[in-house]
């Protein structure tokens, strides 16, 4: 009796840590990481961050606020890497890696930020003296919502688009 009593204890426990094991994997992060890469003309451009959705939240001027610096992402700052020299909105910007940040507006012309300190965490220790480079983009709206944050590289630049805005930077 002792001995199916301590069977049954053994495989009950196997159980239960395999179903808590399983409930963790299949637990998705609120925010995962993604990332997007790809060329422009010889240049490779990596951007590495954490997508958040929506969630029906208002974003611009609620859950992130306008005239403030914004870690272009979730949890660790937004980071961009080039393997060339280029140019962004006209303006050169080293071989390298940064973090990148961007500052909401409502008027519709943001503030672009490539800083020289790519390992921060979010936008809480962040020193303009370490900008590389600061650009103007124009915002352009979104015909439907962008539920998750994402990031697209193209032939002209890259884009990040989010909720019903999409922040176009242009790179040569």
């Amino acid at each position: 009796m002792k001995t199916i009593i301590k069977s049954a204890t053994i495989l009950f426990t196997a159980i239960t840590i395999s179903v808590s094991a399983l409930a963790q994997e299949a637990k998705k992060p609120a925010s995962p990481a993604a990332t997007a890469t790809g060329k422009i003309k010889d240049a490779t451009i990596t951007i590495a961050y954490s997508s958040p959705s929506v969630k029906g939240r208002k974003i611009w001027g609620g859950l992130e606020a306008y005239d403030k610096v914004w870690r272009a992402g979730a949890n660790e700052a937004t980071t961009f890497e080039t393997d060339k020299d280029i140019m962004v909105q006209g303006k050169s910007l080293p071989a390298g890696k940064y973090s990148f940040f961007l500052i909401p507006k409502e008027s519709g012309t943001w503030t672009a930020i490539f800083n020289k300190e790519p390992k921060q965490w979010g936008a809480f220790k962040y020193e303009e003296a370490k900008d590389a480079l600061r650009v103007d983009v124009k915002t352009k709206a979104l015909k439907a919502r962008q539920e998750t944050l994402v990031y697209k590289v193209t032939k002209n630049g890259f884009t990040m688009d989010w909720d019903k805005i999409s922040v176009p930077v242009a790179i040569k």
